[in-house]
């Protein structure tokens, strides 16, 4: 006797959303069907988290593996990266040659680093959207203050040692305020005085973290100031050199550029022929977050054109939202109850050590509560898409400090 087919149910990307998809589902236990999630590292980056790691602190809580999440779960884990999509066939295409077809397909592809083709600008940047980039930032870091001791003029010291963050957005904010505290803090084992590292951040609108409300820029703008960061509003970058910076009607020296200022939807979705994106490479979605015009293809969390997409609770939500719309066609239902309706976000922006700014509708805390309920919604993140043990284990990694500079790991341990 032949085996029914199973309907295969594809997922690409594990970011939150595409996890949280599949977990979902995975526990449906729909009959005939195969839960398939390709993604091209075998684990899961919080990128929310990623800013820790450059100023020293353990990645584990940024990288966490697939098979500790999917563990005792039906869900088939493949390591690939998409390449091509073909509609019609209903086919997808990896980098290493093979062919995976679908019944049902959900893109949870994230978002990629923007660089407006400005000239030099990607070849002599930074920026941590991965763990590797990260980490490869926290090098450089600790490379420049061995630098600031080995050059002998003081305009020398202070080029090598200048940081610049371009986008006052949440990521900018959060590494510039951070950057406050740990440029200090690895400056004294490097026998260097804190005070020739300046660290400043410029953005391009009149305010920082412009998308939020006044009063919040205000307060965090000030808390960046009590911190030593020089903010520049009203700049745009136009040109990058190695060791320049061209602003419109300005130049700075340094040969650190941490690039924060471009975020756009991943490229594959530009690639898909009848597939209609906006302009910023946003997939077209209808009122079931199905790609317009595409009956079986799904599209969440940063990629899909909605009004809060870009953030991790926007795609978790994203993710609840498409396992029921799934769930109902797969046993059958013709006519779906429920439309997406957007649902607005918390916004909780670190500025420093234990201190960040939160604003929760209309609502704004700032300090010791606004750390706080950051730390719980990273927690909470965690925990909608690991077992509670691994959850807590993870979350709590982040008090962990992780240094790989010979002379800042001797300090610490003194």
């Amino acid at each position: 006797m032949t085996a029914p087919h199973r309907k295969r149910i594809v997922i690409v990307g594990a970011g939150f959303g595409g996890i949280r998809l599949a977990l979902k589902l995975a526990r449906r236990r729909l009959p005939y069907t195969r839960i398939i999630l390709i993604n091209d590292k075998p684990h899961f980056e919080y990128h929310a988290a990623l800013y820790r790691v450059v100023t020293g602190h353990s990645p584990l809580e940024t990288c966490v593996p697939l098979r500790d999440i999917f563990a005792h779960s039906p869900v088939e884990i493949l390591e690939d990266r998409i390449v091509g999509v073909d509609l019609q066939k209903k086919e997808l295409r990896g980098n290493s040659g093979s062919r995976y077809e679908y019944e049902t397909l959900v893109l949870a592809l994230g978002s990629e680093t923007e660089y407006f083709n400005i000239p030099g600008l990607k070849e002599h940047s930074y920026g941590f959207k991965t763990v590797t980039e990260a980490l490869a930032l926290k090098r450089h870091l600790h490379e420049m203050m061995v630098t600031v001791s080995k050059v002998g003029t003081m305009d020398e010291k202070v080029k090598a040692a200048h940081f610049l963050v371009v986008g006052g957005g949440a990521s900018g904010t959060e590494i510039a305020g951070d950057l406050a505290h740990y440029a200090k803090k690895i400056a004294t084992p490097h026998k260097l005085d804190s005070s020739i590292v300046p660290i400043d951040i410029i953005e391009a609108a009149p305010r920082l973290v412009p998308m939020l409300l006044p009063k919040f820029s205000s307060r965090v703008e000030s808390r960046l100031r009590e911190l030593g960061v020089n903010i520049f509003l009203n700049r745009t970058v136009v040109k990058e050199e190695i060791e320049t910076v061209h602003l419109k009607d300005m130049q700075l020296q340094t040969q650190t550029l941490i690039w924060t200022a471009g975020i756009r939807a991943h490229r594959l979705l530009g690639t898909i022929k009848d597939l209609e994106t906006d302009k910023k490479g946003r997939a077209i979605v209808d009122e079931y977050l199905r790609a317009k015009g595409q009956e079986d293809v799904f599209v969440i969390g940063d990629g899909a054109a909605t009004m809060y997409s870009g953030m991790a609770q926007t795609a978790l939500y994203d993710a609840d939202f498409v396992a029921e719309r799934i769930t109902e066609a797969t046993l059958g239902n013709r006519v779906w109850r429920l439309k997406y309706i957007p649902r607005k976000p918390w916004y909780v922006i670190p500025t420093g050590h234990h201190w960040a700014g939160a604003q929760i509708g209309n609502l704004l805390f700032f300090g010791h509560i606004g750390w706080f309920l950051r730390r719980l919604a990273d927690f909470r993140a965690f925990q909608m898409l690991m077992p509670a043990g691994k959850a807590l284990a993870t979350f709590m990694s982040t008090s962990k400090f992780s240094e790989t500079c010979p002379l800042c790991e001797t300090e610490k341990n003194h």
